[in-house]
């Protein structure tokens, strides 16, 4: 199930307020904090205790994905 563009446009971090990154429909990810939101069963989970850390390596590969997915 597809984040509605009108959704995505309006959620943010609930830790720096900024823009989150979809990913790929099951993550939402904020690249200046390095932290990944679940996507479950189509609603995102921002709560900062559900969010993960993300290294440099998953980091770059996350960017890659967000970039390279299309623009709605």
């Amino acid at each position: 199930m597809a984040l509605d563009p009108t959704l995505l446009s309006i959620l943010a971090c609930p830790q720096d307020k900024g823009p989150l990154l979809l990913v790929d429909d099951e993550l939402l990810y904020n690249p200046r904090l390095r932290r990944a939101y679940p996507i479950e069963d189509g609603i995102p989970v921002l709560l900062v205790d559900e969010a993960r850390d993300v290294a440099e390596d998953e980091h770059l590969a996350l960017l890659a994905r967000a970039e390279s997915a299309p623009q709605q």
